[in-house]
């Protein structure tokens, strides 16, 4: 084997592909330096409130769904049809409750990006 090759397959090798493949990122990272508070605020509301409402909103409907379920094939029970009744009422509260936060979540977006620029 050739001693190239035999270097670019050691451990160092493949530190130093990494490194090759890296520098444009770092580049462009270094490049962008002008990190602000509303970037960061808009970086968490993107990658974590907005997934974190969408499954509790999901979850909801589910609830929502399941209370339909029950409150359908236990029409002769009313107790059952009670409780698929308050399954439904609460999804339906929980999703109004989602989207009031999501809008309420954008308010403050849009007062933060408006006071910031």
């Amino acid at each position: 084997m050739l001693p190239v090759i035999r270097y670019l397959v050691s451990v160092r090798g493949y530190l130093i592909g990494a490194a090759i493949a890296a520098a444009p990122f770092a580049a462009r990272a270094a490049a962008h330096t002008s990190f602000t508070a509303t970037d960061l605020l808009n970086n968490i509301s993107t990658f974590i409130i907005n997934p974190l409402i969408y499954i509790l909103f999901s979850a909801a409907f589910v609830v929502f769904l399941w209370g339909l379920v029950q409150f359908v094939a236990n029409l002769d029970s009313e107790e059952a049809r009670s409780t698929g009744g308050t399954h439904m009422l609460w999804g339906m509260i929980g999703m109004a409750l989602m989207v009031s936060v999501r809008g309420i979540i954008g308010i403050i977006q849009n007062t933060i990006q408006s006071l910031g620029s």
